[in-house]
C-alpha cells in the first residue's frame, strides 16, 4: 500500500471531526488509491458481493420510490460509504493498524471536549470566516446548554464521544496491564493520554445531556468490567443506574434521592428540563410513522428519504427522519433491504465474536498446557483479544445509538461508524480461514 494512502487514512480520520469537508476529501483520495491498488482483491472478496446486492436494492427501490428525487438523493448517503467499507477492509487488515487507528480517534476527542467546555463557560464560538470550511462552534453549545464542541448538535457529539470513551477505556486497561509489567514503567505517557481521554470524554458525555448517550456510556463501562470479571464495578454501575431511576419514577422516598442524586440526571429521565416538546416531535410518534409506512409498502418501501415527505403529509410536520435506523430503512428501502444490510453486518460481528471465542479457547488450551503465561505469543494474543473486544464493543454503541437517533446523516459520524465496521471486517478476512466463514 503506497504511503501516500496511509497518510491520507491518517489525515482524513484525525481531521473529520474538526471540518467534515477536508476530512471526507483526504478519506475519498485514500480510498480511490485503494481501490485502484487492490481492485481484484476487494472484488473476489465474498462479502463485497452482498454489499453490491444492497447497492442493486437501493437503485432499484429508487425506480419506485414515492418521490425519486428524495430517494436518489438518500442513496449518496449510502454508495461513498459503501465503496469505504469494501475498501478499508482491505486496508485495516492486521492490529497494528486498529491500534493506530483507535488513538487516531481517541487524540481527536481531547480538544473536542476542550473547545465544548469553553464553549458552555465563556461562550467560545468560532470566527464567521471558519464556518465555510464546516468549522463551527455555537456559543453555549446547540441545543442551548448542551456541548455540543464543533459537532454543532449535542447527539452528534454524544455519540462522537461515546465512540472514543469506549475505545480509549479499552486502550487504557491494555497499557495499564503493560505498564505494570515493565519494570522500566516506559508507558507513563501514553497511560496519562488515555486517562485524561476517559476522564474528559466521560465528562464530556455528561454535558452533552444526551440520555442514550448515558445509558450506552454505563452499559460500554460494564461490558469492560464483565469482561475483566470486575464485579464489583458491575454492582457500582447497578446502585447509580437503581438511585438515578428511583429519583425519577419511584414515589417511595423518592424526595430523600431527589437531594442525593443531582436533579441534572433525573430531571433529563423525567423530561422536566424540555416538558414543551408537541407529540409531533415524540420519537413514539416518528417510530409509529414509518412502522405505518412499512405496513403499506412492506416490499419496495418509499424510497431513500421520503420519510421527510410522507411525516409532513401525515402530521403537517417537517422531520428529517425517525429517529431510529432500523424503522427508517423498513420504511424506506423494504424489508428485504434491511435484511441485506443486516445479513452483512451481522455476518462480520459474527465473524469478530467468533475469532474472541476461539483465542479464549486458546488461552485456555495454553493454561491447560501449563505454559507460562509471559509467554510473548500468549500475551500478544490477549493484547490482540481485547482490542478486537474494544471495537467490537464500540461498533455496538453504533447500533445502540441508532435505535434511538441517526448517525448516517452527519459525516463526522457516518464514516467512523463504517471505519469501525471495516476494521472488524479486515481482521475476519485475514482469519477468514480459521473461521471458516467464506
Amino acid at each position: 500500500m503506497p504511503q501516500w494512502v496511509k497518510n491520507c487514512v491518517k489525515f482524513g480520520v484525525c481531521i473529520l471531526p474538526f471540518s467534515a469537508d477536508l476530512g471526507a476529501t483526504s478519506l475519498v483520495f485514500s480510498l480511490l488509491g485503494i481501490w485502484k491498488q487492490r481492485y481484484r482483491q476487494i472484488s473476489a472478496y465474498p462479502l463485497h458481493w452482498g454489499l453490491g446486492l444492497f447497492t442493486f436494492w437501493l437503485i432499484f427501490t429508487t425506480l419506485f420510490a414515492f418521490k425519486p428525487i428524495f430517494a436518489l438523493e438518500g442513496i449518496f448517503n449510502f454508495l461513498p460509504s459503501i465503496a469505504l467499507l469494501a475498501a478499508f477492509t482491505i486496508f485495516f487488515n492486521n492490529f497494528a493498524r486498529l491500534h493506530q487507528l483507535a488513538w487516531w480517534l481517541i487524540l481527536t476527542s481531547i480538544p473536542l471536549v476542550f473547545l465544548g467546555v469553553m464553549q458552555l463557560v465563556w461562550g467560545w464560538e468560532t470566527p464567521f470566516f471558519f464556518r465555510p470550511l464546516g468549522i463551527q462552534l455555537i456559543a453555549y453549545g446547540n441545543p442551548d446548554g448542551r456541548m455540543s464542541s464543533l459537532l454543532m448538535y449535542a447527539n452528534t457529539l454524544a455519540m462522537y464521544l461515546l465512540m472514543t470513551f469506549v475505545l480509549a477505556l479499552g486502550l487504557w486497561i491494555d497499557t495499564y496491564q503493560v505498564w505494570r509489567q515493565d519494570s522500566k514503567k516506559r508507558l507513563l505517557l501514553p497511560l496519562g493520554i488515555l486517562t485524561i481521554a476517559v476522564v474528559g470524554d466521560g465528562i464530556g458525555l455528561i454535558l452533552t445531556n444526551s440520555r442514550s448517550a448515558w445509558g450506552l456510556g454505563l452499559l460500554g463501562l460494564m461490558a469492560f468490567a464483565l469482561y475483566l470479571r470486575w464485579y464489583w464495578v458491575l454492582g457500582g454501575v447497578a446502585i447509580a443506574i437503581g438511585a438515578i431511576f428511583w429519583a425519577a419514577w419511584i414515589p417511595w422516598g423518592q424526595d430523600t434521592l431527589r437531594q442525593i442524586v443531582p436533579a441534572y440526571f433525573w430531571t433529563r429521565l423525567t423530561d422536566q428540563l424540555y416538558d414543551d416538546r408537541y407529540v409531533t416531535a415524540l420519537r413514539t410518534t416518528q417510530w409509529q410513522v414509518a412502522w405505518e409506512m412499512m405496513l403499506q409498502r412492506p416490499w419496495l418501501g418509499w424510497g431513500l428519504r421520503n420519510f421527510t415527505p410522507v411525516y409532513q403529509i401525515e402530521m403537517n410536520v417537517w422531520m428529517g427522519h425517525p429517529h431510529n435506523l432500523f424503522l427508517m430503512l423498513l420504511a424506506e428501502i423494504g424489508i428485504p433491504g434491511l435484511l441485506i444490510l443486516g445479513g452483512v453486518v451481522g455476518y462480520i460481528l459474527f465473524g469478530g465474536v467468533k475469532l474472541l471465542i476461539l483465542w479464549s479457547k486458546d488461552s485456555y488450551s495454553l493454561h491447560k498446557s501449563n505454559l507460562l503465561s509471559n509467554d510473548l505469543f500468549y500475551q500478544r494474543r490477549q493484547r490482540q483479544h481485547l482490542l478486537l473486544f474494544t471495537y467490537l464493543v464500540t461498533f455496538s454503541m453504533f447500533v445502540f445509538f441508532n435505535c434511538f437517533d441517526i448517525s448516517i446523516f452527519d459525516l463526522r459520524l457516518n464514516l467512523p461508524g463504517w471505519i469501525l465496521l471495516s476494521a472488524i471486517a479486515g481482521i475476519v478476512y485475514r482469519y477468514q480461514r480459521r473461521l471458516q466463514l467464506f
